[in-house]
């Protein structure tokens, strides 16, 4: 977070008010109701989750969580849901304690709350999750990062999970928050990237209100974490016997200087088969490490674009959006920051260079007035084009006293890609999509237009993405604090074509965590990734969907795998799930339940 406000700022600010007015008003180019729409099914799930908070939020600590994951922990085919969960700082020093929770997918829109059967319910002061078959059994296990120490769940396969955390030597005691696994080192056993934020005490709480850095507006709030310091990152290398060494300054990433770490993500910016690192830091700059082989890693965020804003600026970077917005066959990055700020979009120019493009994109402007948590690259109506969803929430209560143009509580903004908005919206057979000729490379809000659900304000955090109904188009599940998550479902984005694959890697990591997919439609390329972490302390379906506007099949697929075995699949029918391994193409799922 950062409450640093400049009077750039503030004149964004009253422009964004009145483009907001504006876009949500006359300039409309669609009819009402044409877009999908997202819809807050929640109360018909049964899931009954609530996320503990303070009423005043009076230490940074109980402001922070609010994680998701999606994990299909049992293989069936259908995503389950894990919540974290964190007390107040009255209730820890009270010895009291908040439950996480696990809930597995019925597969007919409702869950179960499995998480006193499978274990999961204790882990500590959670804030955020991550997922990775660290021992490359098959079966997904859970990293729960914490206001110290974290936890490393092993899936047993039945149902259950066992807590290895001390044999695996990964409870790291500083205050965690992202996590991603990842293959660094190209051996075929993930590995694990941690982001710390500050040195949070219980036995010594900063003094509410009191100092510079406990001032937002006037109004007395939390302290940090500017004034705080930093706690450092980890890097945890798999030894592939059960145990991980901690290779952080010998890696060249543990973050000497103490910035404050939230978001993290493993993803190849360069394409050279070795991925690489991006750390959203918190009113510090990012981090970017090039992945230089030999087990070292270069940080390189400033000379590439990616770790400021356009005017130099650290801005409070929280969560981490991946996407080949463009069909540019590149990966950009889009970061959420705090209010008065802007969400950032790093358009991916090659060659790990970045161009902050947010303001030029059409996302920047709208976000002034919220801060932003999670976020996600999706495709909302299955047209081919990356759309984009922010979750928004303040961090103060106290906000909600005066009449500063921010509320407490906040909507969450839908952008659409309007590459594909007008035009024929085909590519070039390079990959590089356009839009009557030339690349659009912008979006617009549409939070009004796709449902009343992303209009209501709430303390959103976490927010993950996957086909939770199996259904072909993607929903969301958001975090919230102080009250019940958000299960948004999508009704209406499978008008449009799609497919979904899940990989399964034989000499690489079982998960495929890494592994890039090229699918071409036509003229349309997209590209994307197997990823463990990302969005703001969550983690999304590890199945790669694709929309395919009308196209009923794929002409090729090819896929490059962690081990840097590439291969291709030819003319797949449209509209269906593929599981495909390593060295031998598509292939049964494990155990898929009918679709009902």
């Amino acid at each position: 977070m950062s409450t640093n406000i400049t009077a750039a700022a503030r004149v964004h600010l009253i422009v964004a008010a009145v483009l907001l007015g504006w876009l949500g008003g006359v300039c409309q180019d669609r009819p009402a109701g044409a877009l999908p729409q997202l819809t807050d099914i929640t109360q018909s799930t049964g899931i009954k989750f609530f996320h503990v908070s303070a009423p005043d939020n009076k230490y940074i600590v109980e402001s922070m969580s609010g994680g998701v994951a999606l994990i299909d922990y049992d293989r069936d085919g259908w995503p389950d849901i894990y919540f974290t969960n964190a007390p107040t700082v009255e209730m820890a020093l009270a010895g009291q304690k908040a439950r996480c929770a696990l809930y597995r997918n019925n597969c007919d829109g409702t869950f179960t709350d499995v998480t006193d059967k499978a274990g999961v319910g204790d882990a500590g002061w959670a804030m955020g999750a991550c997922v990775g078959d660290y021992n490359n059994d098959g079966w997904p296990d859970l990293y729960v990062t914490a206001f110290g120490p974290n936890t490393l769940y092993r899936n047993n396969g039945d149902g259950t999970f066992a807590d290895v955390t001390r044999e695996a030597t990964v409870g790291d005691p500083r205050w965690s928050s992202g996590c991603a696994f990842g293959d660094y080192d190209g051996d075929g056993w993930v590995d694990l990237l941690v982001a710390n934020y500050v040195d949070f005490r219980l036995g010594d709480l900063p003094k509410f209100g009191e100092g510079a850095n406990c001032q937002y507006r006037g109004l007395a709030v939390q302290c940090g974490p500017k004034g705080l310091k930093g706690a450092g990152d980890a890097l945890y290398h798999n030894n592939a016997d059960g145990t991980f060494t901690d290779v952080s300054k010998a890696a060249g990433v543990s973050d000497p200087n103490g910035y404050y770490g939230l978001g993290v993500v493993w993803t190849d910016l360069n394409e050279d088969g070795r991925p690489d690192a991006f750390v959203a830091n918190d009113a510090t700059p990012n981090f970017l490490y090039r992945n230089e082989g030999q087990g070292r890693f270069s940080e390189i965020a400033y000379v590439a674009g990616a770790a400021v804003s356009e005017n130099g600026s650290p801005q409070a970077c929280m969560g981490i959006a991946l996407g080949d917005y463009l069909h540019a066959g590149r990966l950009s990055l889009f970061v959420t920051n705090f209010s008065e700020e802007y969400n950032t979009l790093y358009r991916n120019e090659g060659k790990l260079t970045f161009t902050d493009v947010s303001y030029a994109s059409g996302t920047a402007s709208s976000s002034l007035p919220y801060v932003g948590w999670g976020a996600g690259f999706f495709d909302l109506d299955n047209d081919g084009w990356l759309d984009l969803l922010v979750v928004n929430g303040h961090v103060y209560p106290q906000v909600d006293t005066r009449d500063i143009g921010t509320k407490y509580r906040q909507p969450k903004l839908l952008y659409i890609n309007q590459g594909n908005r007008q035009g024929n919206g085909q590519g070039n057979g390079q990959g590089n999509g356009q839009r009557n000729g030339q690349r659009n490379g912008t979006f617009r809000e549409v939070s009004r237009e796709a449902g009343p659900a992303l209009s209501v304000p709430r303390v959103s955090r976490g927010a993950a993405f996957g086909d939770l109904d199996n259904d072909g188009d993607i929903d969301i599940v958001v975090g919230d604090l102080d009250g019940p998550p958000v299960i948004l479902r999508n009704d209406g984005g499978n008008r449009n074509n799609w497919i979904t694959l899940e990989l399964r890697g034989a000499r690489s990591n079982r998960l495929a965590l890494g592994a890039r997919v090229k699918v071409v439609t036509g003229k349309l390329a997209q590209v994307d990734e197997a990823r463990s972490g990302g969005s703001y302390l969550s983690q999304n379906d590890l199945r790669l969907h694709f929309g395919l506007g009308k196209a009923e099949r794929v002409d090729r697929v090819e896929i490059r795998w962690p081990s840097g075995k590439t291969e291709a699949l030819q003319n797949l029918a449209a509209r269906s799930f593929y599981t495909v391994k390593e060295g031998a193409g598509i292939v049964p799922p494990l155990r898929r339940r009918q679709q009902n």
